[in-house]
């Protein structure tokens, strides 16, 4: 009988085992597959952000090119009234001005997505060389102002 009873109870125990390490192992894969669900919903927010954010940004860009190509314009206006010593220099400087320019609009068109980190680095150094420009632009119209 004792053995029966021992028998009776090993067999409980077993079975309870392989009951609690059945239902373990399906909550391990729901948990899973939610994970994976949340991830999957997290990586298309990040997606969504950084798309919005380049759109933004190219925008952002496209305005400022616009706002250098008038500045350019005007330069390029006044050239006509300047003295003929310095309308040569005024010119080259202008043209080389107008280069960077096109060259930024092609920088910000052509960008294609390589990861947040390039991203991150195009945008910044983008921004540098858009604020040079800038400066270089307020620069010569300062100097043929005075």
């Amino acid at each position: 009988m004792k053995k029966s009873i021992f028998n009776l109870a090993l067999i409980i125990f077993v079975a309870g085992t392989i009951l609690t390490s059945c239902t373990s192992s399906a909550e391990k894969v729901d948990n899973a597959k939610a994970n994976v669900e949340a991830a999957t919903l997290d990586l298309e927010h990040a997606k969504e952000d950084y798309n919005r954010e380049y759109e933004n940004f190219k925008l952002e860009s496209e305005e400022k090119i616009t706002a250098n190509e008038k500045i350019i314009a005007d330069l390029k206006h006044y050239s006509k009234s300047v003295k003929k010593e310095m309308k040569t220099d005024y010119q080259k400087a202008i043209l080389s001005l107008e280069q960077k320019n096109e060259l930024m609009k092609e920088k910000v068109r052509d960008y294609k997505n390589d990861g947040n980190e390039k991203w991150q680095s195009f945008k910044r150094e983008f921004n540098h060389d858009m604020d040079e420009l800038g400066q270089a632009l307020k620069d010569l119209t300062k100097n043929n102002t005075h």
